[in-house]
């Protein structure tokens, strides 16, 4: 068939790294590797025959496919950027009738992170809301629930808990919505819902006024405060925290745990890498972790992972009681509408929390963290 382009898909199945010990060469997995190999480095450069591969995970493949002759040219594809997600938007949308109100940008905007298929998702889940509610075109509502669904799953309606429960559940999301209205440094809310998602919680999204690949200290804490606003409005409120906020405590202290063995933010641990290392396994195949470090200098982790989550939740505390009125407002709308877009909080809120409410309510320095 020459000239041409072979392409093997999903390389991984079949070009895992082969194990030693006993049985580890005998496998049909390995002799299918041996025989792709084999048949590789027959090829001549000048025969007109390219061969290309994919795979998400280039981390487990063989050294040996690696070589010079054989896959020796790599190109990672990231996910899009926004111009990218701008254009893929305006490809699947191209053959739909859209709404005169649907703004690429802002679609762009609110989908960071998405690839191709999950803006192509988007779209078809839109379509299918506008047929289902008689309309004959694509209106940016639509859309921004296709993306909502995308993220989280659709709302689950049926549920339909008791009038203390939808209360605790309105002033969760108040508080989460109100910590990122003020922090300087968090990123605007975009929407805010106290109906249930199919993972069975209430969800809040975020819309970050420029595309970043690195985050600042300041950022991550304010990060983890609005993560812990949730559980601090339920104990300001009604006395105690629920269940509820076992998500947001578990990122915010992953994201605390990063910030001290990962990004080496820590004052007291210092400028260092402390994650685990990656050991191979005695008998080959995937790495198994091991912790580099020292058990005091993990009675140290340990001790600035839970200062920083405790700062956090006590500064939140103070910056919702100071707008007690704001949360109270908030979580009253919550429960009359559902849903709030961030255009209806900033309308809210407005004349409410001044300027002084994002000029550092919360310390950005801490004495241990």
């Amino acid at each position: 068939h020459a000239p041409c382009l072979g392409f093997i898909d999903e390389l991984d199945a079949v070009g895992r790294r082969r194990r030693d010990g006993p049985g580890g060469v005998s496998g049909e997995r390995e002799q299918t590797l041996n025989q792709l190999l084999v048949e590789m480095d027959g090829f001549d450069p000048g025969a007109g025959v390219v061969v290309m591969a994919a795979t998400n995970r280039p981390d487990v493949l063989d050294p040996a496919l690696l070589r010079p002759g054989r896959f020796d040219r790599r190109i990672v594809l990231d996910l899009p950027d926004r111009a990218g997600r701008r254009a893929i938007f305006a490809v699947h949308l191209r053959d739909k009738p859209v709404a005169a109100d649907v703004d690429l940008d802002v679609l762009a905007r609110q989908t960071v992170g998405f690839s191709g298929a999950d803006i192509a998702s988007v779209a078809n889940e839109a379509a299918l809301l506008a047929a289902r509610r008689g309309r004959m075109d694509l209106s940016m509502t639509e859309i921004e629930e296709a993306i909502d669904r995308q993220l989280a799953g659709p709302p689950r309606r049926t549920r339909r808990p008791g009038e203390h429960a939808r209360s605790v559940t309105a002033y969760h999301v108040a508080g989460h919505a109100l910590a990122a209205v003020l922090l300087p440094h968090a990123a605007p809310p975009r929407r805010v819902s106290m109906l249930p998602r199919s993972d069975g919680e209430e969800h809040a999204w975020y819309a970050p006024d420029e595309e970043r690949c690195t985050a600042t200290r300041s950022e991550l804490l304010d990060q983890v405060a609005v993560l812990l606003a949730g559980r601090a409005a339920e104990t300001l409120v009604f006395g105690e925290a629920t269940t509820g906020g076992a998500g947001d405590l578990e990122t915010a202290t992953e994201t605390a745990r990063r910030m001290v063995v990962e990004y080496g933010m820590s004052a007291r641990l210092g400028p260092l890498a402390l994650r685990s290392r990656r050991h191979p396994f005695p008998l080959g195949g995937d790495a198994v972790e091991g912790r580099g470090y020292s058990e005091a200098v993990a009675a140290e982790v340990d001790r600035e992972i839970r200062c920083i989550v405790q700062e956090r939740i006590a500064a939140v505390t103070t910056l919702l009681q100071r707008h007690r009125r704001d949360l109270e407002r908030v979580a009253q709308s919550l429960l009359e509408c559902e849903t709030l877009t961030g255009a209806d909080l900033l309308v809210l809120l407005a004349g409410e929390c001044d300027a002084e409410a994002r000029e550092g309510v919360l310390p950005v320095a801490s004495a241990h963290a």
